[in-house]
Protein backbone atom coordinates (compact mmCIF):
# COMPACT_ATOMS: atom_id res chain seq x y z
CA UNK A 1 0.00 0.00 0.00
CA UNK A 2 1.45 3.34 -1.07
CA UNK A 3 2.15 5.92 1.58
CA UNK A 4 0.19 9.14 1.63
CA UNK A 5 3.19 11.43 1.04
CA UNK A 6 5.57 9.78 -1.42
CA UNK A 7 7.97 12.76 -1.49
CA UNK A 8 8.58 12.90 2.27
CA UNK A 9 10.94 10.85 4.43
CA UNK A 10 10.76 10.55 8.20
CA UNK A 11 13.60 10.17 10.67
CA UNK A 12 13.41 9.26 14.35
CA UNK A 13 16.28 10.60 16.42
CA UNK A 14 17.43 7.97 18.92
CA UNK A 15 21.10 8.74 19.28
CA UNK A 16 21.04 10.34 22.73
CA UNK A 17 22.54 8.88 25.88
CA UNK A 18 19.27 8.97 27.89
CA UNK A 19 21.41 9.86 30.91
CA UNK A 20 18.59 11.39 32.95
CA UNK A 21 16.29 8.45 32.21
CA UNK A 22 18.90 5.88 33.23
CA UNK A 23 17.85 3.55 30.40
CA UNK A 24 17.31 3.84 26.66
CA UNK A 25 14.25 6.06 26.13
CA UNK A 26 13.62 4.61 22.69
CA UNK A 27 13.14 1.14 24.17
CA UNK A 28 10.76 2.12 26.97
CA UNK A 29 7.59 0.04 26.89
CA UNK A 30 4.61 2.00 25.64
CA UNK A 31 1.26 0.28 25.36
CA UNK A 32 2.90 -3.09 24.81
CA UNK A 33 5.75 -2.14 22.47
CA UNK A 34 9.01 -0.18 22.50
CA UNK A 35 8.36 3.54 22.14
CA UNK A 36 10.54 3.87 19.03
CA UNK A 37 8.54 1.12 17.33
CA UNK A 38 5.27 2.84 18.21
CA UNK A 39 6.52 6.07 16.61
CA UNK A 40 7.77 4.24 13.51
CA UNK A 41 4.48 2.39 13.00
CA UNK A 42 2.57 5.65 13.31
CA UNK A 43 4.71 7.32 10.62
CA UNK A 44 5.08 4.45 8.13
CA UNK A 45 1.68 4.82 6.39
CA UNK A 46 2.28 8.53 5.85
CA UNK A 47 5.78 8.78 4.36
CA UNK A 48 8.05 7.18 1.77
CA UNK A 49 10.27 5.68 4.46
CA UNK A 50 11.12 5.79 8.15
CA UNK A 51 14.72 5.63 9.36
CA UNK A 52 16.02 5.64 12.91
CA UNK A 53 19.17 7.67 13.49
CA UNK A 54 20.93 5.79 16.26
CA UNK A 55 22.85 2.66 17.16
CA UNK A 56 22.01 -0.20 14.76
CA UNK A 57 22.92 -2.74 17.44
CA UNK A 58 20.05 -1.48 19.60
CA UNK A 59 17.22 -1.12 17.09
CA UNK A 60 17.78 -3.26 13.98
CA UNK A 61 16.35 -6.31 15.75
CA UNK A 62 13.03 -4.46 15.94
CA UNK A 63 12.79 -4.63 12.16
CA UNK A 64 13.64 -0.94 11.73
CA UNK A 65 15.99 0.73 9.26
CA UNK A 66 18.76 2.22 11.40
CA UNK A 67 21.66 4.50 10.44
CA UNK A 68 24.25 5.67 12.97
CA UNK A 69 25.17 9.31 13.42
CA UNK A 70 27.88 10.42 11.00
CA UNK A 71 29.74 11.85 13.99
CA UNK A 72 28.74 10.61 17.46
CA UNK A 73 28.00 12.85 20.43
CA UNK A 74 26.91 15.95 18.51
CA UNK A 75 23.41 15.86 19.95
CA UNK A 76 20.15 16.16 18.01
CA UNK A 77 21.63 18.66 15.55
CA UNK A 78 24.14 16.01 14.49
CA UNK A 79 21.29 13.56 14.01
CA UNK A 80 19.44 16.03 11.83
CA UNK A 81 22.56 16.57 9.72
CA UNK A 82 22.93 12.82 9.25
CA UNK A 83 19.28 12.47 8.27
CA UNK A 84 19.49 15.22 5.68
CA UNK A 85 22.68 13.76 4.24
CA UNK A 86 21.12 10.36 3.58
CA UNK A 87 17.65 11.53 2.60
CA UNK A 88 16.58 11.32 -1.03
CA UNK A 89 13.42 13.36 -0.53
CA UNK A 90 12.91 17.14 -0.65
CA UNK A 91 11.02 17.32 2.66
CA UNK A 92 11.94 15.43 5.80
CA UNK A 93 10.08 14.95 9.06
CA UNK A 94 12.39 14.86 12.09
CA UNK A 95 10.98 13.63 15.40
CA UNK A 96 12.45 12.60 18.72
CA UNK A 97 12.07 9.00 19.83
CA UNK A 98 10.39 10.03 23.10
CA UNK A 99 7.17 11.68 21.92
CA UNK A 100 4.40 9.33 23.06
CA UNK A 101 1.52 11.67 22.20
CA UNK A 102 2.13 12.05 18.48
CA UNK A 103 -0.95 11.32 16.37
CA UNK A 104 -1.29 10.48 12.70
CA UNK A 105 -3.72 13.37 12.22
CA UNK A 106 -1.21 15.87 13.58
CA UNK A 107 1.67 14.48 11.51
CA UNK A 108 -0.46 14.58 8.36
CA UNK A 109 -1.34 18.22 9.06
CA UNK A 110 2.32 19.11 9.68
CA UNK A 111 3.48 17.47 6.46
CA UNK A 112 0.70 19.09 4.41
CA UNK A 113 1.64 22.52 5.72
CA UNK A 114 5.30 21.95 4.87
CA UNK A 115 4.51 20.89 1.32
CA UNK A 116 2.71 24.21 0.84
CA UNK A 117 5.51 26.22 2.45
CA UNK A 118 8.22 28.24 0.76
CA UNK A 119 10.43 28.06 3.83
CA UNK A 120 13.37 25.82 4.57
CA UNK A 121 12.01 24.67 7.93
CA UNK A 122 8.45 24.38 9.26
CA UNK A 123 8.85 24.79 13.01
CA UNK A 124 5.94 24.40 15.43
CA UNK A 125 5.81 26.78 18.38
CA UNK A 126 5.00 24.79 21.50
CA UNK A 127 4.03 25.97 24.98
CA UNK A 128 7.71 26.05 25.95
CA UNK A 129 9.04 27.53 22.71
CA UNK A 130 10.08 26.11 19.32
CA UNK A 131 9.81 22.34 18.82
CA UNK A 132 12.64 21.46 16.40
CA UNK A 133 12.39 17.74 17.19
CA UNK A 134 8.90 17.54 15.75
CA UNK A 135 9.40 19.62 12.63
CA UNK A 136 9.83 19.53 8.86
CA UNK A 137 13.18 20.21 7.19
CA UNK A 138 13.80 20.74 3.47
CA UNK A 139 16.84 19.08 1.93
CA UNK A 140 18.31 22.51 1.21
CA UNK A 141 18.88 22.95 4.98
CA UNK A 142 21.74 20.48 4.92
CA UNK A 143 24.67 22.80 4.08
CA UNK A 144 23.74 25.42 6.69
CA UNK A 145 23.27 22.82 9.43
CA UNK A 146 26.56 21.09 8.60
CA UNK A 147 28.35 24.44 8.60
CA UNK A 148 26.90 25.22 12.01
CA UNK A 149 28.16 21.93 13.42
CA UNK A 150 31.62 22.66 12.06
CA UNK A 151 31.55 26.02 13.90
CA UNK A 152 30.75 24.21 17.14
CA UNK A 153 27.01 24.91 17.22
CA UNK A 154 25.07 22.27 19.15
CA UNK A 155 21.69 23.84 19.98
CA UNK A 156 19.26 22.90 17.22
CA UNK A 157 17.58 26.29 16.91
CA UNK A 158 21.00 28.00 16.70
CA UNK A 159 21.91 25.60 13.92
CA UNK A 160 19.05 26.95 11.81
CA UNK A 161 20.60 30.42 11.56
CA UNK A 162 20.37 31.83 8.05
CA UNK A 163 17.56 29.50 6.99
CA UNK A 164 14.04 30.59 6.13
CA UNK A 165 11.91 29.38 9.02
CA UNK A 166 8.14 29.27 8.85
CA UNK A 167 6.64 28.89 12.30
CA UNK A 168 3.45 27.07 13.09
CA UNK A 169 1.73 28.98 15.91
CA UNK A 170 -0.11 27.22 18.68
CA UNK A 171 -3.53 28.20 17.39
CA UNK A 172 -2.78 26.31 14.15
CA UNK A 173 -2.20 22.98 15.85
CA UNK A 174 -4.22 23.22 19.05
CA UNK A 175 -7.10 21.25 17.52
CA UNK A 176 -4.78 18.20 17.51
CA UNK A 177 -3.84 18.59 21.18
CA UNK A 178 -6.85 18.85 23.43
CA UNK A 179 -4.95 18.21 26.67
CA UNK A 180 -1.66 20.01 25.99
CA UNK A 181 0.61 16.97 25.64
CA UNK A 182 1.39 16.87 21.92
CA UNK A 183 5.07 17.84 22.32
CA UNK A 184 5.57 16.45 25.81
CA UNK A 185 8.59 14.17 25.83
CA UNK A 186 10.11 11.93 28.48
CA UNK A 187 13.50 12.75 29.96
CA UNK A 188 13.33 11.20 33.42
CA UNK A 189 11.75 8.22 35.20
CA UNK A 190 9.21 10.64 36.71
CA UNK A 191 8.20 11.79 33.21
CA UNK A 192 7.77 8.16 32.16
CA UNK A 193 5.68 7.23 35.16
CA UNK A 194 3.46 10.29 34.65
CA UNK A 195 2.97 9.39 30.99
CA UNK A 196 2.13 5.76 31.83
CA UNK A 197 -0.37 6.87 34.44
CA UNK A 198 -1.97 9.18 31.90
CA UNK A 199 -2.13 6.39 29.34
CA UNK A 200 -3.91 4.17 31.87
CA UNK A 201 -6.23 6.96 33.01
CA UNK A 202 -4.85 6.88 36.53
CA UNK A 203 -3.81 10.51 36.95
CA UNK A 204 -5.53 12.32 39.83
CA UNK A 205 -8.27 14.76 38.92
Amino acid sequence: MASKFQNVSAFILAGGSSSRMGSDKALLEWNGQPLVLRVAHLLEPLVAGVTVIGDPARYTALGLTVVPDDVPDLGPLGGIATALRISRMPWNLLVGCDLPYLTAAWVEFLISRALASRGDVLLPEGPRGPEPLCAMYHARCAPAISAGLERGVRKVTDGLAGLVIETLPQEDWKAFDSDGCLFKNMNSPADYEWARAKLKGKLPE
